[in-house]
């Protein structure tokens, strides 16, 4: 789609529209039905007003226009609280299933655009974005339809009455069109900035509320609010400049439209002395001229909102229209269950970007039930071993291998379903401590359950919980780091899976925790090949296997003793105390 496209991203919101064909139809319907009742109110409002002086001989008695008048009203009031309501219904639907697929779309985006985007960004886009789609859709449709409708129709009932006043009309009030595209053009490129720098600072808040630890222990509170501030009033000057370039629409077209009114007045009154023109038909004018301008001025307001809307769904758009994780082919086969645990790199080749590879052509051949530790300093590659271990990234070139079949000839998921990762970061969702740790396998039994708590030693602090296995989590707040790593190590333990992964896994927890960790890793290493990440050299030092890296190459591989004996990497890093 083309950016900054208004007809693209009106079509890209039509197709959403257009899935709920019957609720459009209602609005449609009510909203002309609004317009009609509305400008034939000012019509008999003429003719009732003719029918006082029975020598004006009209149709029907002043009492019988008075009965037409007060149903006419009558029903212009349930349609104009109809359309609204149908609108919103439409907006909250549509914008339903935007949000939905734009979750849909999370759930298939590559790791890679989490890693390059500021969380807080994207959470925008989720919600701020959303809603004022929501926002703009409901305004459009309510007003903008109902308006254009209104004015067209008095436009030919004004022309019926007395073309030249209508013609006067006609020349005066539209000026206020072109005053507000003027403004328009110029507030539309400043919301779609305004948009961009709301979704800036939730990504700089999100950052600064992650980090509330980090940023304390350093005290940096005043440098981060003075950079916090910084961003604020740069979304200040793009937010009041925006609001008051749209807040020129309203006093600019009521200005023309007094204009009108006066006219029509002045008109009128000369159409009278001459001769031909009634009292009730001036009346009916000069509400036709108040009509006229209203939806013009709806419109007009209504299209700061709509600008508003379509730099959101143009983030939005934007958002799907990532590219997604490749689609596997269906027929593509799946690694059989219960592999032995063999796992085999062979040229492999990868860089974040391709001007800066990382890994170059690596090498390695890991036997089953072998505990492989990866160490390295920072920026080695280790975690990224991991995620193309995991095919969170693809190599560039090369192959990875388990027992023997290549792992891009298998679906992911199958893939996936081989492995137990224990993460550094732990996350936990919203729910009880039991539904948590069986998220890795929802068919567990509470047997099974409380047996992966005691085997990660995780049991006991659950016990002393409010409502033990029961307790609700909602914040990080109610439980340690070492608390809440011991139940992601439960969840792992629970999945009973052939090979592990732990990334860094024991760097939050106290000693003796890490103690009781370690001797529950080693019986859960037993019998499956495990990649180790750990900070801590107790972690790794009981390995089969180490591999050293070092800027994207395997430096040194061995056992602890070799490779302390080397006196290489790995001997200078135990050493120094920057422990791998």
């Amino acid at each position: 789609m083309k950016k900054g496209s208004a007809e693209n991203l009106i079509r890209w919101l039509w197709n959403y529209i257009k899935k709920s064909k019957l609720l459009f139809t209602l609005t449609l319907v009510c909203g002309l039905f609004s317009a009609v009742f509305t400008m034939l109110t000012p019509y008999f409002l003429g003719e009732t007003i003719d029918a006082i002086a029975p020598e004006n001989g009209k149709q029907y008695t002043f009492q019988e226009y008075l009965a037409i008048l007060a149903c006419l009203y009558a029903f212009s009031a349930i349609m104009q609280w109809a359309v609204p309501y149908f609108a919103s219904i439409l907006s909250s639907r549509t914008v339903e299933k935007i949000r939905g697929e734009a979750f849909e779309k999370l759930q298939i985006l590559p790791l890679k655009y989490y890693d390059t985007q500021k969380h807080g960004d994207i959470m925008s886009r989720i919600t701020n974005d959303i809603d004022n789609i929501s926002d703009g859709l409901s305004q459009c449709l309510s007003q903008f339809f109902t308006g254009i409708i209104t004015i067209l129709g008095i436009i030919g009932l004004m022309f019926a009455l007395n073309p030249w006043i209508a013609l006067l009309v006609l020349v005066i009030t539209p000026l206020s069109v072109f005053v507000a595209r003027f403004v328009v053009i110029r507030s539309s490129r400043l919301f779609r900035e305004q948009q961009k720098k709301v979704g800036e600072i939730n990504g700089f808040a999100e950052e600064m509320i992650s980090g509330q630890k980090t940023v304390k222990a350093y005290g940096l509170e005043t440098e981060i609010f003075r950079n916090f501030a910084a961003e604020n009033e740069a979304l200040y000057f793009v937010g009041q400049k925006a609001q008051f370039s749209s807040s020129q629409i309203n006093p600019s077209t009521r200005l023309v439209n007094h204009v009108a009114y006066i006219s029509v007045g002045i008109a009128g009154g000369i159409a009278a002395c001459i001769g031909g023109f009634s009292v009730g038909k001036i009346a009916s004018f000069l509400t036709y001229a108040t009509q006229f301008a209203k939806p013009i001025n709806d419109i007009a307001g209504v299209t700061t909102q709509i600008q508003s809307a379509l730099a959101s769904a143009e983030r939005i758009a934007e958002l799907l229209n990532e590219i997604s994780e490749p689609e596997e082919m269906k027929n593509m086969p799946e690694l059989a269950a219960g592999v032995h645990g063999s796992v085999t790199f062979e040229g492999v080749c990868f860089s974040y970007h391709p001007e800066r590879p990382l890994i170059r052509d690596m090498n390695i051949s890991v036997r089953p039930n072998q505990i492989v530790a990866i160490v390295g300093p920072t920026g080695a590659g280790k975690t990224t071993l991991v995620n193309l271990l995991m095919r969170f990234y693809d190599v560039t070139s090369g192959s990875i291998r388990i027992d023997g079949t290549d792992i891009y000839t298998v679906k992911k998921e199958s893939l996936r379903r081989q492995f137990s990762m224990v993460l550094q970061d732990t996350w936990l969702f919203r729910g009880t401590v039991c539904e948590n740790i069986a998220y890795a396998r929802e068919s567990a039994t509470e047997e099974e359950i409380v047996a992966a708590a005691k085997a990660a030693y995780a049991h006991n602090f659950i016990k002393r919980l409010p409502n033990g296995y029961d307790t609700v989590l909602s914040g990080e707040g109610e439980l340690s780091a070492g608390q809440r790593q011991l139940l992601t190590i439960a969840r792992a333990m629970l999945l009973d899976p052939p090979m592990l992964i732990l990334d860094e896994a024991t760097s939050s927890v106290d000693i003796r925790t890490e103690q009781y960790i370690q001797r529950s890793f080693r019986e859960m290493m037993k019998g499956r090949t495990s990649f180790v990440i750990a900070h801590r050299l107790s972690t790794i030092r009981n390995a089969d296997l180490i591999l050293v890296m070092d800027k994207g190459d395997i430096v040194e591989i061995g056992t602890h003793e070799e490779l302390m004996a080397k006196g290489g990497l790995y001997s200078s890093l135990v050493h120094s105390g920057l422990t791998p």
